[in-house]
């Protein structure tokens, strides 16, 4: 508010220590809560630091300063907000406890690394049929034990069928044949290097 402060609109930088100043500076202006967007990931060292200085740190959702004419600059966002929060307009979004986050983060990271392999494993199969070495149509699944000593063999120079099908593990169920001929093909140097990538990646 502007009873607040000689200067009542201020600009601080991203840096931790800017942070801390501008929660410094709230505090000293007898500011008890702050109302925020969540923009992506942005908000989450603002929220930290204002959260850690004392204050009651409201969440909301950006649509609630959309649509609205003439405010076209963050000072006009951020002016729009604290006049909602102060009549007590705007809900805020959950935000759960810190140790819940915490395992989210992990949660979440894991769940990224999942999918990622996942595409590899994709693309290892992509150099593999481009090749017509059908590895993945002989075995179950080409990342388990068999599968990833036979592509691993490829990738270090091993291109015969027969030696690569000896690789198997004594429990799969595909005969020696067969692996065989799945794994006769055209070793060209562009998807062998392809093959190299997503098995590294992977």
């Amino acid at each position: 508010p502007e009873d607040r402060d000689e200067q009542p609109i201020r600009t601080f930088g991203c840096y931790t220590a800017d942070l801390e100043a501008m929660a410094e500076w709230l505090k000293q202006c007898q500011i008890r809560t702050v109302v925020m967007e969540s923009t992506g990931v942005y908000w989450v060292p603002v929220y930290r630091v204002l959260e850690d200085a004392g204050l009651e740190v409201l969440l909301v959702d950006a649509h609630h300063a959309k649509n609205v004419p003439g405010r076209k600059t963050d000072v006009w966002d951020s002016r729009w907000l604290r006049k909602l929060h102060t009549f007590g307009l705007l809900r805020g979004c959950f935000i759960p406890p810190r140790d819940i986050q915490t395992v989210r983060t992990y949660w979440r990271h894991r769940v990224g690394l999942v999918e990622s392999a996942a595409q590899q494993i994709h693309l290892m199969q992509k150099s593999l049929e481009q090749m017509n070495v059908q590895l993945h149509k002989a075995i179950s699944d080409i990342t388990g034990v068999t599968g990833m000593v036979i592509i691993r063999a490829i990738v270090a120079g091993e291109h015969d069928p027969v030696a690569l099908a000896k690789l198997e593990h004594p429990q799969v169920q595909s005969s020696d044949a067969e692996i065989t001929k799945a794994l006769s093909g055209h070793y060209s140097e562009e998807h062998l290097f392809t093959l190299e990538q997503a098995l590294q990646t992977y």
